[in-house]
């Protein structure tokens, strides 16, 4: 059988999703699979350095913002100088595991990995493996766009246009956004709300801000409860948030809280709208028929994909400041949910995943 060695990144769960949703889909066309967390391979101690520097710069205001737009965008040299720091450890990494399981394609969904990938040997007696890159991002950075890659995956023409900025001449497909398993067959709505103990009639929002738990939820989800809706808040694997909100859920039975979870398909079939920050979320309540309100809480990229989320309509934004979220979100129950999109039916990603393989000459 076929092999493919995925390449994702353990800085918050995105990229892990879009990692599971192309394995789902290989081994549905009989393809074996393994996937990798590139920042566990720079190391214990580098990964962790990494992990950290990226979450301080997220808690500065406005530092992620000029680093991305400054340095990651145009491809200057202090995030060149990052990149090939991070490709000394990558590449032997990497040549090890390719020359181990002798893949056919190599799909990287982080940007740390892209440019590795495409320093490892595919001639002259090394593997030979096609290389893909997928990136769910409305503005992929030039750290994505690296020569050597076979064919570009992105979920926008707008994305496509940030691809050829760099690359002119780039192969590039435009996908609809891969959802997981769940998000295609999510239980009924009354199943769901019986589920998490929201009555049948009772005005519902799912609050949840990433894996990280980024903004003050805690404060947010307690002010958003107390004036009426049911609140099904999400902590993600931010332990503190959760230690916080199950201790405020004590007192408030509108309250229901969650830490890192599986169920996000049944919490969002339960709610009416949905509060997160930008990101592959929103692709997910979108599937589902949800309206969302979105927090400006992601710096850099974040910024791009929700200005893109507020052109495909049926979306609001506000500050994380919990007054303004309350208010923002009380107006938001009062407005129509939009239908499903076109995302709900796996067929659009499976068909345009499959086009692509054949494109790279793997159909």
């Amino acid at each position: 059988m076929p092999h493919a060695l995925l390449v994702s990144g353990s800085l918050g769960q995105g990229h892990d999703v879009m990692a599971q949703a192309c394995a789902d889909s290989l081994r549905a066309r009989g393809w074996t699979t393994a996937t990798v967390d590139a920042m566990a391979l720079l190391g214990q101690r580098a990964g962790a350095v990494g992990e950290a520097v990226f979450r301080r710069l997220l808690d500065l205001p406005g530092v992620y913002d000029a680093f991305h737009f400054a340095a990651l965008r145009p491809g200057a040299r202090p995030a060149l100088l990052a990149d090939a720091a991070a490709r000394t450890r990558l590449v032997p990494a990497l040549r090890e595991l390719v020359a181990r399981q002798r893949p056919e394609l190599v799909v990287s969904v982080f940007a740390t990995a892209t440019a590795a990938v495409n320093r490892l040997p595919r001639r002259a007696g090394g593997p030979a493996f096609r290389h893909l890159v997928l990136c769910t991002d409305v503005t992929p950075h030039r750290l994505w766009v690296q020569e050597g890659t076979d064919l570009f995956l992105v979920t926008s023409e707008v994305a496509a246009c940030a691809v050829r900025r760099y690359r002119p001449e780039a192969a590039i497909a435009v996908l609809p956004a891969p959802l997981r398993a769940p998000f295609y067959h999510p239980p009924t709505r009354a199943a769901a709300r019986a589920e998490f103990g929201v009555p049948p009639d009772a005005r519902c929002v799912l609050l949840m801000s990433g894996s990280w738990g980024l903004g003050p939820l805690a404060r947010t989800a307690t002010d958003l409860a107390d004036a009426g809706p049911h609140v099904l808040a999400v902590a993600g694997r931010n332990r503190e948030l959760e230690r916080r909100l199950r201790h405020a859920a004590g007192h408030r039975p509108r309250l229901h809280p969650f830490g890192y979870t599986e169920r996000i398909p049944a919490l969002m079939t339960a709610a009416d709208l949905v509060v997160t920050s930008s990101g592959d979320t929103c692709g997910e309540a979108r599937a589902l028929g949800r309206r969302l309100l979105l927090l400006d809480v992601v710096q850099g990229h974040g910024r791009d994909n929700l200005q893109h989320e507020l052109e495909l309509g049926h979306a609001d934004v506000t500050s994380a400041r919990p007054a303004d979220v309350v208010r923002t979100a009380l107006a938001a129950l009062d407005r129509p949910a939009p239908p499903p999109s076109a995302g709900a039916s796996p067929e659009g990603w499976r068909t345009g995943f499959a086009a692509a393989l054949a494109q790279v000459g793997l159909g």
